[in-house]
């Protein structure tokens, strides 16, 4: 994570997180932390806010009998927490999400579990449309505490170039 102090008075400063295009390297890797412990209340919330009426996610009888033979945290929270961990590194600064794709789901995560999430970045380039602008993908994938990866996905946003940020003009 990019932590910047920017002195906007005597004595007075300012912090920014994330990244501007500029600090972004193809083939670097950045771990996000602190990591989170998922609990069965995240799980029971999550999936009565979405309205997923899938069992599997909060009837611990119905559950039992399954493969997994306890509750499955809904993947789409595993999801939401884990683009969440990125954020300060990856889209901090962002100005839009562009797209997720490849999304892939390689084990189950049950309520206890604490996982960790880490972005490779893949690719970057120019923004056609806005010159001020950068176009970076990454590939992030959760972990486990035990190092097993649970999901993967590629992620791109568009990331203002340096100077150019809402920071830079607030």
């Amino acid at each position: 994570m990019v932590v910047e102090h920017s002195e906007i008075g005597p004595k007075r400063y300012r912090e920014s997180f994330g990244r501007c295009f500029e600090d972004f390297e193809v083939g670097a890797v950045y771990e996000h932390r602190p990591g989170r412990t998922i609990s069965e209340a995240d799980n029971t919330w999550f999936t009565l806010l979405t309205m997923n009426q899938h069992p599997l996610h909060f009837d611990a009888a119905y559950a039992a009998k399954s493969e997994f033979g306890r509750p499955v945290v809904n993947s789409a929270l595993t999801l939401a927490i884990v683009t969440g961990m990125s954020v300060s590194d990856i889209s901090q600064k962002a100005v839009a999400n562009l797209g997720w794709d490849k999304i892939r789901l390689t084990a189950p995560v049950f309520a206890g579990d604490t996982v960790y999430a880490e972005s490779e970045v893949l690719s970057m380039r120019e923004s056609k449309s806005r010159p001020n602008h950068g176009v970076v993908t990454v590939r992030t994938t959760g972990r486990k505490a035990d190092g097993t990866a649970f999901m993967t996905f590629e992620r791109t946003v568009l990331v203002p170039k340096r100077g150019h940020s809402v920071d830079d003009i607030a």
